[in-house]
């Protein structure tokens, strides 16, 4: 099996798959070992403040850990030789968060967002991501680090 064909089919389960992620409407904008980026839309579902009309923290959060599991689904199957990808799905059924900290910079206001990650770290057992979230002008709204389990 193709390792990009891989990485296509684990970023569908993401967006397709996952209720709660079809609930946010995300998309997949970037996907390799090395990064990840997602896109989310404005819904007046993610208000958290009505009266600032901005992103409820807990769905900022839930991006950001978003995009950082996705890059470590993806640091799996990178590392993989060849002749192991057909483990992948055994390994992404026990692919978990281990610890989350998300940092709000600035209110969440915008027409659309974009949470990337970058690999920190990819083991064996663990994988840690760095992960940002921007709006569609550029400004960055919050960031995170993510530990994930992947082994």
């Amino acid at each position: 099996m193709d390792k990009t064909l891989l990485l296509n089919q684990v970023g569908n389960i993401f967006v397709e798959k996952m209720p709660f992620n079809r609930f946010l409407g995300i998309s997949i904008q970037t996907l390799s070992a090395e990064k990840a980026q997602i896109q989310l839309p404005w819904k007046d579902d993610f208000i958290g403040n009505p009266t600032q009309k901005i992103l409820h923290g807990g769905v900022i959060s839930a991006v950001l850990d978003n995009v950082g599991g996705l890059l470590a689904a993806a640091s799996i199957i990178a590392k993989l030789p060849e002749e192991e990808l057909h483990s992948v799905p055994n390994k992404l059924a026990t692919l978990g968060t281990i610890d989350i900290r998300t940092d709000f910079l600035r209110p969440g206001r915008g027409e659309y967002f974009i949470a990337s990650a970058t690999l920190i770290r990819s083991g064996n057992k663990v994988c840690v991501c760095r992960m940002e979230l921007h709006n569609e002008q550029g400004i960055q709204l919050a960031f995170g680090t993510g530990t994930y389990l992947v082994g």
